[in-house]
């Protein structure tokens, strides 16, 4: 079950890298970028941890049985923030927009702090798993802003 739930969230993230890599040489390395923005290398490493810990934590949940009310709203939860974060992709860099890149973010960030407050009802270090992703995502939240500002 661990290593279904992680192939499961690596596997989020090899479908949002079909609209990501792609693009990157063609269009996102010719934006206007913000001081703070990390080079491009630093992001496959960062968001392949992402997935690993967020598979972790979905399998924590999943573990303790679907028959669980609050097991199966957690995972449908978990489910919702992995298919925006796809979306995002494909709006930031499939759709070349860093406006619809920022509204899909913003949405990201309320799903994925939904999947952390229901996963607290059903483990907490499966919760706490989750934090690096939000933290990151806010900091991407901030790029996505600068990069629509700039550009």
């Amino acid at each position: 079950m661990l290593i279904v739930s992680v192939v499961v969230a690596e596997l989020a993230g090899v479908l949002g890298s079909l609209f990501t890599t792609p693009n990157i040489q063609i269009w996102y390395d010719l934006l206007n970028k913000p001081a703070v923005n990390p080079p491009s290398w630093v992001f496959g490493p960062v968001w392949t941890t992402l997935y690993f810990l967020m598979g972790v934590a979905a399998y924590l949940v999943w573990k303790q049985g679907t028959k669980d009310k609050n097991v199966r709203i957690a995972l449908r939860f978990y489910v919702l923030q992995l298919l925006v974060n796809i979306i995002w992709s494909y709006a930031f860099f499939g759709a070349h927009s860093p406006l619809a890149g920022l509204c899909v973010i913003a949405g990201l960030w309320l799903f994925i702090a939904a999947t952390i407050l229901v996963f607290q009802k059903v483990s907490k270090l499966a919760a706490w798993l989750m934090i690096p992703y939000i933290v990151w995502v806010s900091f991407a939240t901030y790029l996505n802003f600068s990069l629509w500002i700039l550009n």
